[in-house]
């Protein structure tokens, strides 16, 4: 088959972004936090869920789409230099937003929140699109692989000063120790963070290999053989994750180098599995709201982190609408997981009403 024109926009990407976007939300808002389904909580420490597969995702599409957008500029006969502005622009803005919403609503900045979700996609567009910009695609290949095994090095070797060294536990590593000392505010986890400083080294490893693909998707290949690439790919470094976990354990909350591997090479498969279901067999039904979720993904996770003013306040009465839905389905005999998890389906619905808004109305609100 032939190559696509690169004017012609990958659905399924934006389906991906969607349905990664959604699943985000999801997992995000339970209707109460002690009745969740084991694959929607995250790994307390060592291991994986289906839930830690998300953020892992959605740094991947970052690095796919920073691919496809600026290759299509770059044919345009753009200066890299042009872009540098624009591409400072907008890490500024999507780590404001993560900032707003860790203040939202208190705006209590004595104990601010620096690190974050929408915080660590920020730095791993800034390194990827600058990476895409200024280095070669092999050297590229050797910062991610540097990176991965330095960090591997780093954490297993080097002892938290105080609390020693025990990838078993959290907090006992070093990068819980550098999250301590050179974060200020509070941090997530109150002597370490999730998004902390170090760990943030191998997600833009992540970002990499979301360019890795993208690099895939924008080669002359048939459209067949780029499936082949991304599948094939993706199986080797799942394959090469899963051996490396036997010394580098799986671990989110570390972004683990075995975690980026493992991770990553899933979104290949997936994203393969999508550009051949959509964009080659032009299978588009049932992907609308993946879609418009992709289309907008940024806004609606910033949706999803205002609302629940609304929704988890007591302003109806003494108790909150999430409250008085976990009320009613348990009051009619329902199970009190099955109804927190409902209420997750309900509050993404109701984050999905204003980025449909958005998406009929042709507005698509770039950050």
């Amino acid at each position: 088959m032939a190559d696509e024109p690169l004017s012609k926009r990958l659905i399924s990407l934006d389906f991906f972004r969607g349905i990664t976007i959604g699943a985000m939300i999801i997992v995000n808002t339970p209707g109460a936090h002690e009745y969740i389904f084991v694959p929607l909580a995250h790994a307390e420490w060592n291991g994986i869920t289906p839930t830690d597969y998300i953020f892992p995702f959605f740094i991947f599409i970052v690095g796919v789409s920073i691919v496809l957008a600026y290759t299509k500029y770059l044919s345009k006969g753009r200066e890299r230099s042009e872009m540098v502005p624009k591409i400072v622009k907008r890490t500024i803005i999507i780590f404001g937003l993560g900032l707003f919403l860790n203040l939202f609503p208190g705006f209590d900045f004595a104990n601010i929140r620096i690190p974050g979700v929408l915080q660590r996609i920020a730095v791993v567009f800034f390194a990827c699109a600058l990476l895409f910009l200024y280095t070669s695609r092999r050297t590229q290949w050797w910062i991610g692989g540097g990176i991965l095994v330095a960090y591997w090095l780093v954490i297993a070797l080097i002892p938290h000063p105080e609390q020693g060294l025990s990838l078993a536990e959290p907090g006992k590593n070093i990068a819980a120790w550098i999250d301590n000392i050179f974060i200020p505010g509070s941090l997530y986890q109150g002597t370490w963070d999730p998004e902390g400083i170090l760990s943030t080294l191998p997600a833009i490893v992540t970002g990499i290999t979301g360019m890795i693909a993208g690099y895939v998707i924008v080669s002359d290949r048939s459209r067949d053989r780029k499936v082949i690439g991304l599948m094939v790919g993706g199986l080797l470094a799942f394959a090469l994750g899963n051996m490396w976990g036997w010394a580098f354990p799986l671990n989110k909350h570390l972004w683990t180098s075995s975690f980026v591997l493992y991770t990553s090479g899933l979104a290949s498969m997936v994203l393969g599995a999508c550009y051949y279901w959509i964009d080659i067999l032009n299978k588009s039904e049932g992907t609308f709201a993946g879609v418009v979720f992709g289309t907008n993904a940024i806004t609606a996770y910033v949706i999803s982190g205002i609302l629940p003013v609304v929704t988890h306040s007591a302003w109806l009465g003494e108790t909150s609408l999430r409250s008085l839905f976990m009320s009613g389905g348990t009051g009619i005999g329902l199970n009190p997981y099955l109804v927190s998890f409902l209420w997750a389906l309900f509050f993404c619905f109701l984050c999905y009403i204003p980025v449909y808004y958005l998406y009929k109305n042709r507005i698509f609100i770039k950050v």
